[in-house]
Formats: C-alpha cells, sequence, structure tokens
C-alpha cells in the first residue's frame, strides 16, 4: 500500500479522529485504509435485542460509517436480563429509537437509521439495498427466511446467528451462495420450535454470539480474514465448547439453486397466516370474564408453569396434546393459550383438525395478562 501523506492523514484525523480508532490502526489488516472503509460502510441490523444490542454496539464502536436499525418492538422489562443497550427507564420505549440513541452517545461520529418498522415481504428488498451488509439478528423463522431471500436476491453479504438457552449459531450467507434455505430448506412447523421468550436463554449467551456476529460482520466489510462461508459455527456455552458443520450450496435450492423458482422474499408460511381463520381472539383484559362459560387450556410445556397457573385452568403441555386429546371433551369451549401465543396457535390447529369447534385464543399470551395482575407471573 502506497505511503500516505500528511495532508491525507490530517483530512482523515478531521473526519474521524485517529485517536478513537487508534488501536484499528495499529493492524496490519485495517490500518488507515480499513478505517476508512468502514467510515464509508453501511450495515443492517435486523433486530435490536439479544444478538441485536452488541452487533450494534461493537458496530457504532467501530467505526461502520451508516448503521440501519429496524425492529418494531418496545423495549420490555424481560429484556433488561440481556439486551444490554436498554435501561429500566426505557421500558414501554421503542427499541430502534433507544438505541440510536444508546449509540449516538458511544460513537457521534456515525450516521443511525432509526426505523420503528417490521421487516417483511413488503419493504425487505429496498431496505437491504441500501446497505452494505445485513446482520440478521431476528428471532423469527419467518424473518430470517425473508433476509436470506433479500439479500441473495439484492447480492448483498447476510451475516445470521440464532441462540436458545446455552446454545448459538453464527455464519455468513453470500449472494451465490449457499444461503439460509440451503441450510434449513423448510420452516419448522408454526409453534413447534420454542422462542427465546419460551424457552429461555442464559443472559451473556447474545453478547458471546453477537460478538461473533459483529466480528463476522467487520471483516466483510473489511474484505479480510477467513469468512464463515459455507461453516456454520455451534456455540455450547454450558459446555464451553465451540464446533464447526460445513454445509454447501444446494443444487435443488428454490433461492439460490440451479433452477430457483422463487424471486421474492417470503416471509410467512401460508399454514401460518390461515391457522386462526374463524378463531376468535380474546384480548388478557377480557379473558376473566371470557372463563365465565369456557376453559382456559395452557399447553405451556411442565418447567414454564411452575410459575404459576391460572385457577381454575387445565393444564395439557403442547408436547403431549395429540397423547392426551382423549382427555378433552369436545362439546365444552376452550380458550387455549401459552406463554406467549406461539405454540397455542400450533395447538389450536390441531384440535381444529381433530374436531374441536368451540375454540378460542388468548391474544399476546399469558405473558401479556400476567402484565395486568401482579398476583400472577408467568415470565
Amino acid at each position: 500500500m502506497a505511503r500516505r501523506t500528511i495532508p491525507e492523514i490530517v483530512n482523515f484525523a478531521g473526519s474521524l479522529a485517529l485517536r478513537r480508532y487508534s488501536r484499528h490502526l495499529l493492524i496490519p489488516e485495517i490500518g488507515l485504509a480499513g478505517q476508512e472503509r468502514l467510515a464509508a460502510s453501511r450495515a443492517l441490523v435486523v433486530g435490536a435485542g439479544g444478538l441485536g444490542a452488541p452487533v450494534l454496539a461493537y458496530l457504532a464502536a467501530a467505526g461502520v460509517g451508516r448503521i440501519g436499525i429496524i425492529d418494531d418492538d418496545c423495549v420490555d422489562e424481560s429484556n433488561l436480563q440481556r439486551q444490554i443497550l436498554f435501561e429500566q427507564a426505557d421500558i414501554g420505549r421503542p427499541k430502534a429509537e433507544v438505541a440510536a440513541q444508546r449509540l449516538h452517545a458511544l460513537n457521534p461520529q456515525i450516521t443511525l437509521d432509526a426505523l420503528q418498522l417490521r421487516f417483511d415481504a413488503s419493504n425487505a428488498r429496498e431496505l437491504v439495498r441500501l446497505y452494505d451488509v445485513v446482520i440478521d439478528c431476528s428471532d423469527r423463522f419467518t424473518t430470517r427466511y425473508c433476509t436470506s431471500d433479500a439479500c441473495s436476491l439484492e447480492g448483498k453479504i447476510e451475516i445470521f446467528a440464532a441462540i436458545f438457552r446455552f446454545d448459538g449459531q453464527v455464519t455468513r450467507f453470500d449472494p451465490e451462495g449457499p444461503c439460509y434455505r440451503c441450510l434449513f430448506p423448510y420452516a419448522p412447523e408454526p409453534g413447534s420450535v420454542p422462542t427465546c421468550a419460551e424457552g429461555g436463554v442464559l443472559g451473556v449467551l447474545p453478547g458471546i454470539v453477537g460478538a461473533w456476529q459483529a466480528t463476522e460482520a467487520l471483516k466483510a466489510l473489511l474484505q479480510i480474514g477467513d469468512p464463515l462461508r459455507g461453516r456454520l459455527m455451534l456455540v455450547d456455552a454450558l459446555a464451553a465448547r465451540t464446533r464447526e458443520v460445513r454445509f454447501e450450496r444446494d443444487p435443488e435450492c428454490v433461492r439460490c439453486g440451479e433452477r430457483p423458482t422463487l424471486f421474492e422474499p417470503v416471509d410467512q408460511p401460508e399454514e401460518e397466516r390461515i391457522e386462526l381463520a374463524g378463531i376468535a381472539e380474546i384480548p388478557p383484559e377480557e379473558l376473566d370474564a371470557s372463563l365465565q362459560d369456557a376453559i382456559l387450556l395452557d399447553v405451556r410445556e411442565p418447567h414454564e408453569v411452575a410459575l404459576g397457573l391460572v385457577p381454575g385452568s387445565l393444564h395439557v403441555p403442547a408436547s403431549q396434546l395429540e397423547a392426551r386429546m382423549h382427555e378433552l371433551d369436545s362439546a365444552k369451549r376452550y380458550i387455549v393459550a401459552c406463554r406467549v401465543g406461539v405454540r397455542s396457535r400450533w395447538a389450536i390447529g390441531r384440535l381444529r383438525d381433530a374436531g374441536f369447534k368451540r375454540l378460542a385464543h388468548l391474544d399476546g399470551g399469558l405473558l401479556r395478562y400476567a402484565a395486568l395482575d401482579a398476583e400472577f407471573g408467568f415470565f
């Protein structure tokens, strides 16, 4: 690399402050040219939650010039155990807005786009097109497929990660493949896989996995190192162990295969769209009154009900529902509920297929119901 002149270095110092990034400038693989590259780069982070918080913090601190933060959620008290960008006073505020404020305080030299909206098929390609790299920090399978589709279609690098309890996974998807659909061709049946909100997550795990994600994003922007392309890193925090699974582009992949058939992002399987068609949604504040002529069917798993049951409810875990369906009376009306309203949707589908017609669904699950009454602790 050609030696830079004094005026060039002075100009860089005037716009980026050499002292702030001095530890980067000392690294031969980064140096002044690499830091300038980061300053001119744009990164979109999908989700400002557990994974998004450390990813955003490290990208901002590293001097990535423009960072998009997309999240339609608001800060909840249950987030504070792991989402390190937020604090008690932020409860109820939009995550994207709060994250942008925190990151601006950390590094006022960068530009932050606070996008308080849901990333879906209607806006995915338009948003992805504006950035150089996309970091998927979402916790929904539908969003993950949509993100991968959009990145593949728009020719963008995607850094993916996921976490659950003590386990995490990280990889990189390039536009030419392999993509997320090569690794996971089919989405799990809606409600069949618990989310972190249902199954829990070790508070520090998002920081561990998110740091790997941020590392891969910086390597992609700097065009250095050996990327996790075609390699899925698995993190087992409980055993203090990592391992790697290699995967290749699937020739039959509907998006990046030899004969692709998917040419627009897809963010929601049809079966999930129609799952509650014709089923009444009961708002949490109306549950007590609705139970005058109905039974609350609680399909949370055994470890979840240790935190408490609604008096008079019937507990049949979703994992046991099909084996115990004979215990239910199809002539009675059931309001089906789980912790956050995901597995209960799956349970309603199974009950409806079995001929149960008097069904309703608790909107938002028992977590929202518990928020109305401190007597219950469904967290």
